[in-house]
């Protein structure tokens, strides 16, 4: 188990509202009456999160975007978001980070309520927060432990496109564009979480990798998952062989959305251009992979975790 994962569980016997559903889901779903009101906070971190030489806008975007992915797993609509800053010596960085998250909520339609900044020493790692505020209908939030015995898994988009641009960014490379901007400003599936909601009995996004994600939705729902690696979507231009379908369902940072539904799920293309079944709930515990049907060992390493043990 991981330092973050025994931490969390430490948590969990703190956080004893209904509402924070047992720090099993990413955000915490409080009943208001006509609305409930789903709320979450994400933070980005410099070294870890991204990379010193990214733009300052696009960090911006990418704080939005991850905090809004997880409204999005819950089908809820923003509507509002508190950032908490942290002010370093450069005043040009500060601005450039404004100019990228007044961008970003212009293009999300999610308002600034307000927040908090602090100063931090010269050559520390900026550290970025924001909490997002959603609504959705009384109920109407899955949760990623709602899976049912025989339930396909659902994956909105493609997988592997933001890894890919991690490592363009790092070399200083900038084509293809497509995958830099999969890194560098994440594009969170609003659209497809409120009309995935109702039709689902689990939902998460996927922001640590396919694998661990899809790991995560099966344990807190007391089933196994089989993944058919073969049948996710790769970025366009990636060879289809085991060894890049693994890469790209552990990269993490693509912040689509996996759901738990039975087979014959159905969505117009307005809502959501592709939605692809890659595995199954079944009865047991853990995570086996296939590829063309036979079994392919999973690797050591499922996707990302802050102070994962080697």
């Amino acid at each position: 188990m991981s330092r973050e994962q025994h931490f969390i569980d430490r948590l969990a016997a703190i956080a004893r509202h209904s509402a924070a559903r047992g720090l099993q889901d990413d955000v915490a779903v409080l009943p208001m009456g006509a609305r409930d009101l789903v709320l979450t906070h994400d933070m980005i971190v410099e070294g870890v999160h991204f990379l010193s030489g990214d733009p300052p806008g696009d960090v911006a975007w990418k704080l939005v975007a991850v905090n809004l992915s997880d409204l999005a797993a819950k089908g809820a609509t923003p509507v509002g978001l508190l950032v908490g800053y942290p002010l370093a010596p450069d005043p040009a960085w500060d601005m450039a980070f404004a100019d990228g998250l007044a961008e970003a909520v212009g293009a999300f339609n999610v308002p600034l309520l307000g927040g908090d900044t602090v100063a931090v020493p010269a050559g520390a790692a900026r550290q970025l927060g924001a909490t997002a505020a959603g609504t959705v209908a009384p109920g109407g939030a899955p949760a990623r432990a709602g899976a049912r015995n025989g339930d396909l898994l659902w994956l909105t988009g493609m997988v592997g496109a933001a890894g890919l641009g991690l490592d363009l960014a790092r070399r200083g490379a900038a084509e293809p564009a497509a995958w830099l901007a999969a890194y560098r400003r994440p594009q969170p599936r609003l659209a497809e979480g409120r009309a995935l909601a109702p039709r689902v009995h689990a939902m998460a996004d996927v922001s640590d990798g396919l694998l661990i994600d899809a790991r995560r939705m099966g344990l807190a729902s007391g089933l196994a998952v089989e993944l058919a690696l073969d049948a996710v979507p790769l970025p366009p231009g990636v060879a289809r062989t085991p060894a890049a379908a693994l890469a790209a369902a552990t990269a993490g940072d693509d912040y689509e959305l996996i759901a738990a539904a039975p087979p014959g799920l159905t969505l117009s293309q307005a809502d959501c251009a592709q939605v692809t079944a890659v595995g199954r709930f079944r009865a047991g515990s853990g995570l086996t992979l296939t590829w063309a049907g036979a079994p392919l060992p999973p690797p050591e390493r499922l996707g990302f975790e802050h102070d994962a043990p080697p």
